[in-house]
């Protein structure tokens, strides 16, 4: 199953972390590299500040913007990951190991695979086309 591992951290800390580089960025290199090579990795990025978003709304069919997050938080999404997991305690363990879990929090969400529905669906519709 896959899973998004999201990194939610401290943006002073992160800001703190991109101006120095320093053991953290090092400590982010290796377990990518872990994780690329054990074939866990499916995806992983960091992404810019808060102060970089803009929230879209759409009220009343007019697209509405706002200018940074839509809620202010400690604590801000600062990246994240997409692994394949077999299941939810090795996709907490790997979560365990990101170096913003130290001063953070990582959200693990499972990613629903459409995939299967699909399949059952084209399944069903298989089926009740051969008894006509």
């Amino acid at each position: 199953m896959r899973y998004l591992l999201l990194i939610y951290t401290p943006e002073q800390l992160d800001s703190e972390m991109d101006a120095a580089g320093g053991p953290e960025l090092e400590e982010y290199n290796k377990f990518t590299q872990d994780i690329r090579a054990r074939g866990l990795y499916e995806a992983g990025e960091a992404l810019h500040p808060t102060t970089s978003a803009t929230t879209v709304r759409v009220r009343d069919g007019q697209t509405v913007t706002t200018d940074g997050p839509f809620a202010e938080t400690k604590e801000a999404l600062g990246g994240f990951y997409m692994v394949k997991a077999k299941d939810l305690d090795e996709a907490i363990e790997l979560a365990a190991r990101i170096p913003g879990a130290k001063h953070g929090s990582i959200e693990v969400r499972p990613i629903f695979d459409f995939s299967d529905e699909m399949a059952a669906a084209g399944a069903g519709a298989g089926a009740t086309g051969s008894q006509a």
